[in-house]
């Protein structure tokens, strides 16, 4: 599918969104129009799968009706076999009265039992789909609301339209993964531009979500060697929706690499189950991906907590986006807790740091992280100076890249992204002020980082260039001795340029000639007006 036609696709779906929510706000309809798309997907990829396995045995029907409906009524005491297949081969079952193709019969019929049949189709897949490992999944999705309605008619004729309407405008494009995933991240950027600041909770632009993908897929070591063709383990602690950690995977298998698993770490249930139907939606099996629902600063993941050194969970590859500037409630227990014991504890109006500590904790000795974090971090003093100060000594802060404003829906500050590695090279941190004019476009409301700008941060990264007013290598002596251990940006690189030089010397040429030319045309002017008989001009 051409980019002209996922734009077209995601238009088309965006226009039924604005069309059929009404009175519902965007935060709500979004769960609901995801919710259909995610069970189209499901069951295209389903009934592809099964259609593939049974060969002869697929009903050919011409009548409208449910194939595989119909192939388990003549099957009868073989579907179970069936289903055992099924989940070996594409991990997970739905029944064919769950099918979005059955859905959408009964939704253009008016069928008086749609919003029921749904509830229990949504119920099938979050307990025994996929084995009852997406427990959960349509939580925040209420069928019985009266925000569809105030009576079951309501709702149901409510539903009705909503599937018929999606149903139409997926008709003309392609049933891939790829096309509906594009479909999904559109439908969650256009809700993201309507949610102001709540946007921030679940999702990072792409294109600033490619600047980090980019930086951690290549070399950690010397990243002219261009990209890692493996990366075991890649790891965001904010996850929000997932795109970001999907945007990683797509960079390293776009340059021929492999990915292992893709592990995320979400607080909002809400955008825990955005985040689990976005990884199966983008075609990433159950299997290569685990999404917790927990809070990353008290680290309420089991698997985080292992207090075996040896078995500790480490990643090759950390991307985050975590909220600005949290404020948290660090306890007295806080200061021993292994993430920050060694570099201190963030302090409780801002829990930046302790976003960057947790994550930098986990980083596999030959990883590279990629955080976005404000400005703030760079500069403050007090218990930030000292984790400044402590990963500045120790050689683990490689790169700080400042971003351009308002390129977030939830934000409109600059911010900066800090790049972190264990195995670090280099003698120096590389500075990159991206946000001077010309290294970034501009759209209606935002900011954008365009195609050749996200070229120029991730090669700057990549080659270690210098270039005046946009990138510099700075020592740690330098940073340490003249500045105190402060970040800030402009410090070091400026995108202020100076004036060219004026010369007096030519200026008063300049204005000597101009004021000869002006005498000369006046004389003449004058000689003109005197023989017409007309005073002349003084």
């Amino acid at each position: 599918m051409t980019d002209q036609q996922r734009n077209e696709l995601g238009r088309t779906l965006w226009a039924i969104a604005d069309k059929l929510r009404g009175a519902m706000n965007a935060d709500d309809f979004r769960d609901y129009m995801l919710a259909f798309l995610f069970l189209r997907y499901l069951s295209e990829n389903y009934e592809s799968a099964a259609r593939k396995e049974l060969g002869a045995d697929w009903p050919d029907l011409e009548d409208g009706r449910n194939a595989l409906q119909v192939f388990y009524d003549r099957n009868r005491n073989d579907w179970e076999e069936f289903e055992d297949l099924m989940r070996k081969r594409v991990h997970y079952v739905i029944e064919p009265q769950h099918l979005w193709s059955n859905i959408v019969q009964m939704a253009r019929r008016d069928s008086p039992d749609l919003l029921t049949t749904l509830r229990e189709g949504f119920e099938y897949i979050e307990e025994k789909s996929f084995g009852g490992s997406f427990a959960g999944l349509f939580s925040e999705i209420n069928l019985d609301s009266e925000k569809l309605g105030k009576s079951y008619g309501e709702r149901n004729k409510k539903l009705a339209s909503i599937v018929s309407k999606i149903a139409d405008g997926l008709s003309d494009f392609s049933t891939d993964t790829d096309t509906l995933g594009d479909a999904y991240e559109y439908l969650i950027a256009q809700f993201a531009a309507g949610s102001g600041k709540k946007a921030g909770e679940f999702y990072t632009p792409q294109e600033v979500s490619s600047v980090l993908s980019g930086i951690v897929a290549l070399d950690s070591h010397d990243p002219k060697q261009g990209n890692k063709k493996h990366l075991k383990s890649v790891m965001d602690m904010a996850c929000g929706s997932g795109s970001l950690l999907l945007n990683v995977r797509r960079t390293v298998e776009a340059d021929g690499g492999s990915i292992g698993t893709l592990y995320g770490q979400e607080k909002n249930i809400t955008t825990y189950n955005l985040a689990r139907m976005n990884m199966l939606l983008h075609g990433v099996k159950d299997t290569e991906f685990d999404i917790f629902h927990g809070d990353t600063l008290e680290n309420e993941w089991p698997m985080l907590r292992e207090e075996n050194p040896a078995r500790k969970p480490q990643f090759d590859a950390i991307v985050a986006n975590p909220p600005f500037s949290l404020r948290w409630e660090p306890g007295e227990a806080t200061a021993q807790d292994i993430r920050f014991k060694s570099h201190g504890v963030a302090p409780k109006s801002a829990a930046d740091f302790a976003f960057l500590l947790h994550g930098f904790h986990y980083l596999s000795e030959q990883g590279t992280m990629a955080i976005i974090l404000p400005h703030g971090v760079l500069f403050r003093g007090g218990a930030e100076e000292r984790i400044r100060r402590k990963l500045l000594d120790d050689g683990h802060i490689d790169t700080i890249i400042g971003l351009p404003s308002n390129l977030f829906y939830s934000t409109g500050i600059p911010v900066a992204i800090l790049v972190l590695k264990k195995c670090k090279q280099f003698d120096d941190v590389l500075f990159i002020n991206a946000s001077g004019e010309g290294n970034y476009g501009k759209k209606k409301r935002q900011n954008e980082l365009r195609a050749q700008d996200i070229k120029k941060i991730v090669g700057t990264y990549r080659e270690r260039t210098e270039e005046s007013h946009y990138s510099r290598r700075v020592s740690l002596a330098e940073i340490r001795d003249e500045h105190g251990y402060n970040l800030n940006i402009t410090r070091y690189v400026s995108t202020d340029k100076a004036k060219d030089e004026v010369s007096l010397e030519a200026v008063h040429t300049q204005l000597t000639d101009i004021e000869k030319r002006i005498q000369d045309a006046t004389k003449a002017h004058n000689k003109f007006l005197r023989e017409l008989g007309l005073p002349p001009l003084v």
